[in-house]
């Protein structure tokens, strides 16, 4: 029997998603003169075909489906990736400079959003042949097994941060992988070892590219006058930067914030959507959720997400197969990473990534493909005693 819970909180979720993408989108709407209900249309039609691809994935028996579909979403998207910047600008859509999109009919698809999903699954099949629960083994002979995966994730780095300019989805996809193959035996030395050196690529990731450069001067200007108030006043000031780039997205997230107070401003009444922080519907959705909702509405939403992810580990730590197991755990990291992310990007923990809140961010690929890898762990669920 499938986790019932798990589907209706997923299906709430993107419910409350497709209401701010009509309540946030409205200045937009005006801006560019579009219809008045253009974005919660569409939002509509996505989550409502995202709810039923996920309860039709679910009513499958995962030995039937979860293999085939899992290999289809890594092997599909990871060739859609590669061509993609040799396609024709009529066919492409770019941002920062690079192709992100595949336009088709009606719809722009990210691949690398579905992409994510399948690559959870090659990893799961994967890591549960080659690693095992056996303490003892050195550190050398580990790395040579998990050489052939980081050729693999170098393509990826190439493919995603290089050519499309995304350094975001790399360090979700990174860290997504590092726990993973942690949970699939391998040892905590390992693990250490990931994560230093994936913080090596991204520091050369960032130094040799002048936009990301700009991010990291932007996230700095908004938080070094906190940050240096608690040194001493002589280091401080050797240590302060001037004349740094204002980060007007982070200040009008922040006041948006505090603008929402504990109770919001209601639905439809926030200030800062309107001009102020552009595409607030997308990237900035908690900010504009946090000042109509308020501080309330956001634990809300919170609190549905960790009984989305609570839901899924639940799944996997009940799963008999360790493919299964793994690929559930990967799906929970994807969502949980993502929703992080971006909730310390608009409040300026840490540099802002562009990764979309998972079932809220406006957008089909996104929620259609956190969807599919939803239905995929409803699936497993069917075997697990839940």
């Amino acid at each position: 029997m499938i986790d019932r819970v798990l589907f209706i909180l997923t299906s709430l979720l993107i419910t409350i998603g497709i209401i701010f993408s009509y309540s946030l989108s409205s200045y937009t709407v005006l801006l560019y003169e579009y219809a008045d209900y253009h974005f919660f249309l569409r939002q509509l039609l996505v989550g409502g075909f995202s709810i039923f691809i996920m309860w039709y994935i679910a009513r499958f028996n995962p030995d039937k489906i979860v293999n085939k579909l899992g290999f289809a979403l890594f092997f599909l998207f990871l060739f859609l990736m590669i061509i993609m910047p040799f396609l024709p600008d009529s066919l492409v859509t770019s941002a920062g400079g690079a192709n992100r999109w595949i336009r088709l009919p009606f719809f722009s698809l990210a691949p690398v959003e579905f992409f994510k999903i399948g690559f959870v699954y090659f990893l799961a099949w994967s890591f549960s042949r080659k690693f095992t629960y056996q303490s003892g083994k050195p550190l050398r002979e580990e790395i040579l097994i998990f050489l052939p995966y980081a050729g693999i994730f170098f393509l990826i780095v190439a493919l995603i941060a290089i050519m499309q300019n995304d350094l975001g989805q790399v360090v979700l996809l990174g860290v997504t992988l590092s726990l993973m193959v942690l949970f699939a035996g391998s040892s905590v030395r390992l693990f250490i070892s990931l994560i230093i050196g994936a913080i090596i690529i991204a520091i050369f990731a960032i130094v040799f590219s002048s936009h990301r450069v700009i991010r990291i001067k932007l996230w700095w200007a908004n938080i070094q006058n906190y940050i240096l108030s608690f040194l001493p006043d002589g280091v401080a000031n050797s240590l302060k930067v001037e004349n740094l780039p204002e980060p007007y997205q982070i200040y009008y997230s922040l006041n948006a914030i505090k603008n929402g107070g504990i109770f919001g401003e209601g639905i439809g009444n926030s200030i800062f959507k309107l001009g102020f922080l552009s595409e607030v519907h997308t990237d900035f959705v908690l900010a504009g959720i946090a000042e109509e909702l308020g501080f309330l509405g956001v634990l809300g939403v919170t609190t549905i997400i960790v009984l989305i992810v609570h839901r899924i580990f639940k799944i996997a730590n009940r799963s008999e197969s360790k493919i299964y197991y793994l690929m559930s755990l990967g799906v929970g990291l994807l969502i949980a990473f993502s929703f992080l992310i971006n909730a310390f990007g608009i409040s300026g923990i840490i540099p802002i990534k562009g990764i979309a809140v998972p079932f809220l961010t406006y957008g089909g690929s996104s929620l259609l493909a956190i969807s599919i890898g939803v239905g995929i762990v409803l699936s497993i669920s069917r075997k697990s005693k839940i």
